[in-house]
């Protein structure tokens, strides 16, 4: 067996401890991992943009730090990837989501993720398929085309960061960057079969300029996408953290490994099937509600509950896009005013959904947003009744299965589950609450549907316990191992 293939399904931390031990070289690795990325690809679509080069050299300078003796971080020689969005590494074409124009805009900055992945000792090996700014659930552009599914290749990954999940679940990565302002951490994890996790506010650094103040409306967050929770936790330890250039930042220091060996016996754990009003397919609900099971096992004491929201899931998906939406606004302004007018001079790039959004968005009024701000308070005060009660908060992470790739680039979700109309574009996701209220919350593997397709579970913490979401997802980890389903992807049909 070649050395591509024994490291491909290697977690992060195994990976790490043996080139520590010297037992692997971090040379021979990124190696090993570009060549499963030239070979398998092609078939999914996960990476986009190839930074092989750079990634050899910061692979003879990881093993130069190991033959000196130096000191070396807690991901010294893994390899990873960060998100074609809003994510940056100096020197780097950034499409900002596969916006045609923009093919060779090349950055000089570089985001959080790069900074810390980087000092921890990760090599960077490329960049993974967005949406166009990242607005909907699904992964799809007109530059790129879609991210497939490795579980299942005519279907979409999810969205926004696609490529990240679908890099992992088919192991090209052990762990790849997500980024996260709806659940675009977790509802690709939930579609790939991975573990997704969002960290609360302030926990992971917001460091984008020239706003800092920008990633408030909704939260906006920087988070992992591993195959494994003791994954997710290392990086944790790396990604978070005070950083003065963001005013919300904690300052408080976790480590959040430690997390791994504790129980939930004795635990309150709230479950809600379908927060009060969306409607959910009946074959997720029956992985989930299976999956929820798993905590009682584990001692815990789980009850269904009801958060008596009043809004439709129509009023708030429309919500969302509101918030969200005029950042993007604000971005392409900024374009404009250096001299790049991409809705006059490139219309054709954007997707009609983002451009009818676009125009509302630019539109809204001052009441507008603070009669949004009482609507997103109602949320607020809703997922905050759970936590009056209970520790834990467990839902569905996504209403539906994965939906079949578009031809066109411009895949969405479904427009109907159950018989009842969704936003296509996030309707059907089940995470972006977390991001209007800033609760930590992960997107675990529940398991599989009888037609092989991965159904992804919603684990919510109280405001800042992160800790307690991480010792939950272990917890459920050791009861309902996931590692087999992953030999769907690996025995997968690899086409060109």
């Amino acid at each position: 067996m070649s050395l591509s293939n024994q490291l491909a399904y290697m977690s992060a931390s195994e990976l790490a401890s043996r080139i520590r031990r010297r037992e692997l070289s971090p040379v021979d690795v990124t190696d090993a991992f570009i060549e499963r990325i030239e070979e398998r690809n092609s078939s999914i679509n996960a990476l986009i943009y190839f930074g092989f080069e750079d990634a050899r050299r910061a692979a003879k300078r990881a093993e130069q730090a190991l033959v000196s003796g130096e000191e070396i971080g807690p991901l010294h020689g893994v390899p990873t990837a960060i998100k074609d969005l809003f994510d940056f590494k100096p020197g780097w074409v950034s499409t900002f989501g596969g916006i045609r124009a923009l093919r060779q805009n090349v950055v000089d900055f570089a985001c959080l993720y790069t900074e810390r992945m980087e000092k921890a000792g990760a090599i960077i090996v490329g960049k993974t398929n967005s949406p166009l700014l990242g607005f909907r659930g699904t992964c799809d552009n007109y530059l790129f085309g879609p991210t497939r599914n490795p579980f299942e290749l005519s279907k979409n990954s999810g969205g926004s960061s696609g490529g990240s999940a679908a890099a992992v679940a088919d192991g090209l990565l052990p762990i790849a960057e997500g980024t996260d302002g709806g659940g675009s951490i977790r509802i690709p994890a939930s579609w790939c079969g991975v573990y997704g996790y969002k960290a609360s506010f302030g926990r992971v650094p917001h460091t984008g300029r020239p706003n800092a103040f920008g990633g408030t409306m909704p939260f906006l967050y920087e988070g992992p996408i591993t195959r494994t929770v003791e994954d997710a936790a290392i990086s944790m330890n790396v990604l978070s953290g005070y950083d003065s250039r963001d005013p919300f930042s904690l300052p408080e220091e976790i480590d959040f490994t430690k997390a791994l060996t504790r129980s939930v016996k004795g635990w309150r754990i709230a479950y809600s099937s379908d927060f009060d009003i969306f409607p959910v397919d009946p074959k997720v609900k029956e992985v989930v509600a299976r999956a929820v099971s798993a905590f009682a096992e584990a001692g815990a004491h789980v009850e269904e509950v009801r958060l008596g929201i009043k809004y439709s899931q129509r009023e708030l998906s429309d919500l969302w896009s509101r918030m969200i939406m005029p950042g993007s606004v604000r971005m392409l302004d900024s374009m404009k005013a250096g001299g790049l007018d991409l809705l006059a001079e490139h219309r054709d790039d954007f997707p009609p959904q983002v451009l009818e959004w676009l125009e509302k968005a630019s539109r809204l009024t001052a009441q507008d947003v603070i009669r949004d701000q009482e609507m997103r308070t109602h949320i607020y005060d809703a997922i905050q009744g759970v936590f009056e009660q209970y520790d834990l908060l467990i839902t569905p992470t996504l209403a539906c299965l994965p939906v079949d790739n578009a031809t066109d680039g411009n895949t969405v979700g479904p427009t109907m589950i159950n018989g009842e109309e969704v936003d296509p574009l996030i309707g059907w996701c089940m995470t972006y609450f977390m991001n209007f209220t800033g609760h930590p919350a992960a997107s675990i593997p529940a398991g599989l549907t009888d037609n092989h397709l991965p159904v992804g579970m919603q684990i919510i913490g109280k405001r800042y316990a992160d800790v307690d979401v991480l010792t939950a997802s272990a917890v459920f980890e050791r009861i309902r191992p996931w590692y087999q389903t992953y030999e769907r992807c690996a025995n997968r049909l690899v086409t060109s």
